[in-house]
């Protein structure tokens, strides 16, 4: 196995308050994402997505400042029975976090049938940009409208673009739309070597 740095970053104010169901008429609002509904309660007490994105931007910016690189984020939590380290040692070993492929809700299915390996980002790391503000923020609305419930994201993983390839695909639904958020590995027989790093949020 190769040896894959992992950093660690601490972001102890990245916390949701959770709110039961009241027998009161919920009122709803709108986020930025896409006009999505959510429960106002929610956005009223949505946690610092700037602040807390400047904390792990600033740890994404120490090691890669200036180079180009795919980025994907994930939470534990959607992983039953893992912890945070349990999963990065199968990323580590696997080169991603598929390693159930019956597992649900990833999206892999699409209209082309084309094989994806995982979804994530590209970016070019620059010293004034936000990064993972366009993570964090979604793993909060949309789960809340979907589950009821924020996903906390705590593994980033950084991969060498230069080892991925850009899969084109596209959802029932939205067939005139096409996604360039999936990649496959070049070499899926060395997986691992394309991680330049793994970011670890607690």
């Amino acid at each position: 196995m190769i040896k894959i740095p992992v950093y660690q970053v601490r972001v102890p104010e990245y916390k949701f308050k959770q709110f039961r169901k009241t027998s009161k008429k919920i009122e709803y609002a709108g986020t930025p994402w896409y006009n999505l509904k959510i429960p106002k309660v929610y956005l009223d007490n949505k946690p610092d997505f700037a602040k807390i994105s400047a904390k792990i931007d600033n740890c994404l910016k120490k090691r890669f400042l200036g180079k180009k690189v795919v980025i994907r984020a994930l939470s534990s939590e959607e992983h039953k029975g893992k912890s945070i380290s349990e999963l990065i040692n199968i990323i580590k070993k696997m080169g991603h976090d598929r390693y159930d492929s019956k597992r649900k809700g990833d999206r892999y299915k699409n209209i082309d049938k084309k094989h994806i390996d995982l979804f994530a980002l590209p970016f070019t790391i620059k010293k004034n940009e936000e990064y993972f503000k366009q993570f964090i923020e979604p793993f909060y609305y949309w789960p809340i409208a979907d589950r009821k419930k924020p996903i906390r994201i705590d593994i980033a993983v950084v991969y060498d673009p230069n080892q991925l390839e850009v899969v084109e695909h596209r959802y029932k639904g939205r067939e005139k739309e096409i996604k360039k958020d999936g990649f496959i590995f070049k070499n899926p027989n060395r997986k691992p070597d394309a991680i330049l790093g793994i970011i670890k949020i607690l």
